[in-house]
């Protein structure tokens, strides 16, 4: 699938569901299942390397990994680029180009300084790898406002800023990640006037409370992996005590 049809499954109201993968099989899972894109999540490769999120791993890493994930399925593979590993934009866009992605997950945390990129920088970055990758990217702009944030009314200002921003920068579609009120992403979605994508929560509205709130786009980031991981813990401590998972 080209990036152009992959563009064209983000649907406000008929949102392009993501469960995340991190290696070829779960990939493959993915696809089996019929969903019609993989996504990777960064938290989930990074752990299956050993390495911690944020960049833990390096690019080569993590780029090797994408690759391993695309060459196992005919679906379109949309990468999580986590910052950019340092990479100039148009190096970021030729990398994705040469493992096969279509699709990825650019960030606004600068993580060697712990804080989000000034907006209008993170915005002039986005135009870079916009100019450099053409229309053959999807590009998800995320936007780290409400990660942390006690008061998400506090900060939606900030973060409908940045969204449209990153849209007029070229970005297909935002990323308010870890919004949990869903009041607040309803408002956001209205102010931003693009493509939202939304995080899947536990104790959230659900695929289809998200789906009534007009996002385009439903990432499960982690979330897979770490109830996979627990069920995993649970099945080893069974057999520390003598049981064989059933």
């Amino acid at each position: 699938m080209s990036a152009e049809l992959l563009r064209a499954l983000h649907v406000p109201g008929k949102p392009l569901i993501l469960p995340n993968a991190w290696d070829a099989d779960t990939a493959k899972a993915v696809e089996t299942a019929g969903f019609p894109v993989v996504a990777t999540s960064s938290a989930a490769v990074a752990a299956a390397l050993g390495k911690a999120d944020h960049e833990g791993a390096s690019a080569d890493e993590m780029l090797a990994a994408a690759k391993r994930i695309a060459d196992a399925v005919a679906v379109p593979v949309t990468v999580d680029a986590e910052a950019g590993y340092g990479l100039a934009p148009a190096d970021l866009a030729a990398r994705l180009k040469e493992i096969g992605a279509v699709g990825c997950n650019v960030e606004d945390t600068d993580h060697g300084k712990g804080a989000l990129r000034p907006a209008a920088e993170q915005a002039e970055w986005l135009a870079e790898l916009r100019r450099a990758a053409g229309d053959g990217l999807v590009v998800n702009a995320r936007v780290d406002s409400f990660l942390g944030a006690t008061d998400e009314q506090a900060v939606l200002a900030d973060a409908v800023a940045r969204g449209r921003a990153y849209l007029e920068a070229g970005a297909d579609c935002v990323y308010p990640i870890l919004v949990r009120s869903p009041e607040v992403l309803a408002e956001f979605v209205r102010q931003v006037g693009g493509p939202v994508n939304a995080s899947a929560l536990p104790g959230g509205p659900g695929l289809a409370g998200l789906a009534e709130l007009g996002v385009a786009r439903i990432s499960l980031g982690a979330g897979l992996w770490r109830y996979l991981r627990r069920v995993l813990e649970g099945a080893l401590e069974g057999i520390a005590q003598g049981k064989l998972p059933s």
